[in-house]
């Protein structure tokens, strides 16, 4: 029988915080009374923050971040209508998915694994587009299959650039609390995001940033929707309530974490995963390997996709770390399943957590034949990780 639980090292579900799962876990509470108001007015409220938005409004429902894909084209669009999409990873090409299964015509750009959002590409489709029949942009800002990050704020530059009027729909997924995100600025209409990622909750919480574009397509929108309609959800959220019974547990837990992120510091946030993830790429480099994604400018800070060499099999080293040592990473997906083992670093987790992690993941690869020195990786990450007046004064010299 388990009696402790290792970290875990995969891009979501994350490590919780004990007291965020305390405070997730809770008695029943009426979601009709004063209490669940109360609950709900500050979870919002960070979220937005977070969110970095002030014209938008958040909304939530009991889902994952598919739901929130689902909310974000049923809310807006109507059968028949035309998007835009690149398709270079899994979760591109399920969003994809997802809108082709609504009868929306989906014009995708097809891309490499391994490469971002295609600016130009999509500044070329939108100014051939002369008719404005796309009616809204799909970005995936962070490819969790590949450990890609996609330059947002390029995606908006190309759509002002093209001079076109269309929505702009952000998957924040594993982004979102882990790694900047400035909705407004960004002009992003719906950004989605789910609980169990970068707010380090069960998953459970599907997430939506709407701007005022947003609502006012909604007036428009002619595709189904009942459980995901914004319409019901900000009329009773205007209230301190919910238009069906709410999980009250993760909606207190989101109140919580959101006090953690601000108090922790969103540039304090974001410094922590950034500085984790270059101790995880640096010891990468030093087992002689390198990230899926094909540049540093696309390094995900939240999870990195490791590329085997030829002749292994990334997921060996998945199953052995689960078996053997009792720890969890992630499997390659759709295209580069067998390629790639992940390794999720965002949420909790500290630098000595990932330490943990690295040795591990050296352990399996040595075990299964790869060529790498064991110890290799975790001093490379100790060289960056490493703080204090004796590491100041080594620099200094």
């Amino acid at each position: 029988m388990r009696t402790s639980q290792n970290p875990v090292f995969i891009p979501g579900p994350t490590n919780m915080p004990e007291h965020l799962r305390k405070a997730a876990d809770m008695a029943t509470l009426d979601h009709r009374g004063p209490a669940f108001a109360g609950m709900l007015k500050p979870a919002l409220e960070g979220v937005k923050t977070i969110l970095g938005t002030t014209d938008g409004e958040v909304i939530l429902f009991p889902a994952t971040g598919t739901g929130g894909w689902e909310a974000a084209v049923s809310n807006t669009l109507s059968p028949g209508d035309t998007v835009l999409a690149a398709r270079f990873g899994m979760f591109s090409h399920r969003w994809i998915d997802l809108c082709q299964r609504h009868g929306l015509n989906v014009q995708i750009i097809e891309t490499p694994w391994g490469e971002g959002a295609p600016i130009a590409a999509i500044e070329e489709a939108l100014t051939n587009d002369k008719e404005h029949r796309i009616k809204a942009v799909l970005a995936t800002h962070n490819e969790t299959a590949t450990g890609v990050k996609s330059d947002i704020a390029a995606v908006r530059g190309a759509m002002d650039a093209a001079g076109h009027p269309a929505m702009f729909f952000v998957d924040g997924v594993s982004s979102i609390a882990s790694m900047p995100f400035h909705m407004d600025d960004w002009g992003v209409d719906v950004a989605i995001t789910g609980s169990q990622k970068g707010f380090m909750l069960p998953a459970g919480l599907a997430i939506c940033g709407i701007s005022p574009k947003a609502v006012a397509a909604m007036e428009t929108a002619k595709l189904p929707r009942t459980f995901f309609d914004f319409r019901d959800m900000r009329d009773s959220m205007a209230g301190g309530g919910f238009p069906y019974t709410p999980p009250v547990g993760l909606i207190h837990g989101l109140s919580v974490a959101v006090e953690d992120l601000l108090t922790e510091g969103l540039d304090n946030v974001y410094a922590r995963h950034t500085r984790i993830a270059t101790g995880v790429r640096a010891a990468i480099e030093a087992w002689g390997m390198t990230p899926y994604a094909k540049t540093p400018d696309l390094f995900s800070d939240t999870v990195t996709a490791v590329k085997v060499p030829d002749g292994f099999n990334g997921t060996d080293v998945v199953t052995r770390a689960a078996s053997e040592y009792d720890m969890a990473f992630g499997v390659g997906l759709g295209e580069v399943a067998g390629k790639v083992f992940r390794i999720g670093h965002l949420g909790q987790l500290t630098d000595a957590m990932m330490l943990s992690g690295l040795s591990v993941a050296e352990m399996c690869m040595a075990d299964l034949g790869y060529p790498i020195e064991l110890g290799s990786g975790v001093a490379a990450a100790q060289s960056v990780y490493r703080h204090g007046d004796n590491v100041l004064a080594l620099a200094a010299e």
